[in-house]
C-alpha cells in the first residue's frame, strides 16, 4: 500500500511540475475550408477605397456587452485560460496563448484584441458608407471570427494591413487566419483587392 501511495504521489508531482502547453481558443463560426473557398469566390474584387474621413471613433468599440463587461473583457475571458476578473470585469489573472506568434502571456496588459479585418481596411472596402450602428456592430462582433486575443506588439505591427502585406508569424495558422478573414468579409459584404484575394487563395489552399 505504501508503494502505491508513493507511486501516486510521484505521478501527481510530475503532472503538477510539467509545463502547461496552451492551445489557442478559436473565435466562433470559423468556416471549413470548402465553405471559405466558396465565400472567397463570392467576394467582389475592387480597388481599395479612400482613407479620407476615416477615424476609429466612427467604429465605437469595446462597448458594454453584459453587466460591467465590455467587448475586450469578454474576449479576454473567452480566449484565455483560468481567467479571473474583479468586480469591474477586468482580468486580474489568467493565461493567454497568441496564435499569431505562439507566445503565452499571464498579464492582460500584454494582450490586445485584434480586429481580424482592421477597422481601416473595412472603411476602405465598404464600411465608409455604413451607419454608425453597423460600424459599431462590426467593431464589437462576438458572433463571427472578427475578434481575437493576441500579443499586443504583434497586433500593433499588423496595424491596418491586409493579408497581402501581413501574415501571422506562425505559418501553420495561415489557414485559420484566412478562413476568419474571408468569413468576416463575406458576412459584411466587404470588397477585396486583387492582391488580397490572391494572398487569401494561397493561404486557404494551405488548409
Amino acid at each position: 500500500m505504501k508503494f502505491v501511495f508513493l507511486a501516486i504521489s510521484a505521478l501527481v508531482a510530475l503532472v503538477v511540475s510539467a509545463p502547461v502547453s496552451l492551445i489557442a481558443r478559436s473565435p466562433p463560426n470559423i468556416p471549413d475550408s470548402s465553405t471559405a473557398k466558396s465565400q472567397l469566390a463570392g467576394l467582389r474584387v475592387a480597388a481599395q477605397g479612400s482613407q479620407t474621413g476615416y477615424s476609429r471613433e466612427l467604429f465605437p468599440h469595446w462597448i458594454t456587452q453584459s453587466g460591467t463587461c465590455n467587448t475586450r473583457e469578454i474576449v479576454l475571458k473567452r480566449d484565455g485560460t483560468s481567467v479571473m476578473t474583479d468586480s469591474a470585469c477586468a482580468a486580474t489573472s489568467g493565461r493567454w496563448f497568441s496564435p499569431y506568434d505562439g507566445a503565452t502571456w499571464t498579464a492582460a496588459s500584454d494582450v490586445d484584441i485584434d480586429h481580424v479585418v482592421p477597422l481601416s481596411n473595412a472603411w476602405k472596402s465598404g464600411a465608409a458608407s455604413w451607419t454608425t450602428s453597423r460600424r459599431q456592430a462590426f467593431a464589437n462582433d462576438l458572433t463571427n471570427p472578427q475578434l481575437i486575443a493576441v500579443t499586443d506588439d504583434v497586433n500593433q505591427a499588423k496595424g491596418d494591413q491586409g493579408p497581402e502585406t501581413w501574415k501571422p508569424a506562425v505559418t501553420s495558422y495561415y489557414c485559420t487566419y484566412a478562413k476568419m478573414w474571408i468569413k468576416v468579409k463575406s458576412v459584411y459584404s466587404l470588397t477585396v483587392t486583387t492582391a488580397e484575394k490572391s494572398a487569401l487563395t494561397s493561404m486557404v489552399n494551405s488548409c
